[in-house]
C-alpha cells in the first residue's frame, strides 16, 4: 500500500511540477485519501500533500480552503515550515494581521534563515501599524 501512495506522490509532485495543476490536485487528494485511510504514511509526505494542494487552490485564489489545506499540512507535521508561512500569506493579504504575524513567527522559530518570512514579517508589522494610525 505504501508504495502504490509513493507512487501517486511522485506523479502528484511531477504534475505540480509542469503546472498542470488540475491532475496534481485530484493526485494530491488521491495521495491524502489513500493515506488518512491506510494510516500509514510519512508525516512529511502528508504535509507536503496537503500544503501542494493548499498551493493550487491559493493559486485559483480559493483562500478558505487553501488555509484549510495548510492547517492540516501543520497538524500533520508541527515541524514543517512553508505551510505556516504560506497560510500567514493569505492571513496577510485578508488583512488579519495578528494571524499573519503568528504564522511568519512559527516559520521562523522552525527555520531562521527563512529570508522570505523574515521580509513577510516585517511587511506584515509595518501594515499593521498603518493600520493602527489610520485608525482601523
Amino acid at each position: 500500500m505504501e508504495e502504490d501512495n509513493s507512487k501517486i506522490l511522485e506523479q502528484a509532485h511531477a504534475e505540480f511540477k509542469i503546472q498542470n495543476f488540475k491532475q496534481a490536485e485530484e493526485m494530491y487528494t488521491k495521495f491524502i485519501s489513500s493515506c488518512l485511510q491506510s494510516r500509514d504514511c510519512e508525516a512529511n509526505n502528508l504535509a507536503t500533500a496537503y500544503n501542494n494542494r493548499g498551493q493550487i487552490k491559493y493559486l485559483r485564489v480559493d483562500f478558505h480552503e487553501a488555509v484549510e489545506d495548510y492547517t492540516s499540512a501543520i497538524q500533520s507535521d508541527s515541524r514543517f515550515e512553508i505551510p505556516f508561512y504560506n497560510r500567514g500569506l493569505i492571513h496577510y493579504r485578508l488583512g488579519f494581521f495578528d494571524d499573519a504575524k503568528s504564522d511568519f513567527q512559527q516559520a521562523l522559530k522552525l527555520n531562521p534563515d527563512f529570508e522570505d518570512a523574515k521580509v513577510s514579517l516585517q511587511q506584515t508589522l509595518v501594515d499593521q501599524q498603518h493600520k493602527i494610525n489610520r485608525g482601523y
